[in-house]
């Protein structure tokens, strides 16, 4: 069995999808079908930068997904390559849960390029620069992420966002207390915390107001049964009812990314290789996890040539 898994936010890097769009048609129609839904020239950002406009979040977050989809459109239209016949499941760390609905047909590409857009504009907008944080938390589990959680808080905000692989959780909150969380982690068993270049604290309480705006999009969304399950990252289990995956979206923006969790239930249910499209950074947290799974990462044409001749 097969899962093909999308990356979350920290894998953009200016120069993103201009090989594909070099060379391929199809690669650049999409990245066109994006700009258009958004009014704006985002493969242009993606390409030329500068960095700090590709990492505004509401930049990164439809800017990633556009790469990973544009990858897949070209193993489709030049390979013959079917996601229903080839998958089965879809899964994406954060945003890539977008992605993930996207490849399957339950979102087209102009909706969740605007989904995104909003979700990335509203989760800047939930708490003012500068008030709140996220760490990575190196050589922690999550038990030992959540006593480290707990002790630092201190009446403020600070939480589990997600639980990567058994040696990196992220926790997210208020500023004061995640800077508590890193000066303490050796207190904790825990190797390095290191603070996070994110503009804002995702998957936190924090980012309520981005979750009710969020809510209000998504049932304004048309949305088809996705062609494969999608393992939503909130439950870390599989879901296909559309109303289900609205539900869990508006989940998402508050609640904690069981990414380590997802991958061992796909594991569980018979997954043996997992498939990252539009990034390498998901394949190492699988192998961690999953240390006998086969990995796979498509970002080149090259990597696209060989994918196809193997599926």
């Amino acid at each position: 069995m097969r899962a093909f898994l999308f990356p979350g936010q920290g894998s953009q890097s200016v120069g993103m999808g201009k090989a594909l769009a070099d060379a391929s048609p199809a690669a650049k129609e999409l990245f066109q079908e994006v700009d258009d839904a958004l009014s704006q020239h985002l493969f242009r950002i993606m390409v030329e930068g500068p960095e700090s406009d590709l990492t505004l979040t509401e930049n990164a977050q439809p800017a990633i997904m556009a790469n990973a989809l544009a990858t897949l459109r070209v193993m489709q239209r030049e390979g013959g390559f079917s996601l229903a016949e080839k998958g089965d499941f879809v899964a994406g760390h954060s945003l890539g849960e977008y992605s993930a609905l996207c490849a399957a047909e339950a979102f087209d590409i102009g909706t969740t390029a605007k989904l995104l857009k909003l979700r990335g504009r509203a989760m800047q907008a939930a708490v003012p620069v500068g008030e709140g944080a996220m760490a990575a938390l190196l050589g922690a589990d999550i038990e030992k992420a959540q006593a480290l959680a707990d002790a630092a808080a201190e009446g403020e905000v600070c939480t589990v966002a997600n639980d990567n692989d058994p040696t990196q959780v992220v926790i997210s909150g208020h500023r004061g207390a995640i800077e508590r969380a890193v000066a303490l982690v050796k207190d904790h068993g825990i190797k390095r915390g290191v603070l996070l270049p994110v503009s804002a604290p995702f998957h936190c309480p924090l980012m309520q107001p981005a979750a009710e705006a969020m809510e209000e999009a998504l049932a304004k969304a048309a949305i088809n049964t996705p062609l494969l399950p999608v393992y939503a990252n909130v439950l870390a289990s599989a879901i296909a009812d559309p109303e289900e995956i609205k539900l869990r979206l508006v989940e998402q923006v508050t609640g904690r990314v069981r990414w380590r969790e997802s991958v061992a239930a796909m594991w569980d249910a018979g997954v043996t290789e997992f498939v990252e499209l539009g990034g390498k950074v998901l394949g190492p947290m699988v192998k961690r996890i999953a240390p006998d799974a086969t990995v796979r990462s498509i970002v080149t044409m090259d990597d696209i040539e060989a994918a196809l001749a193997a599926f």
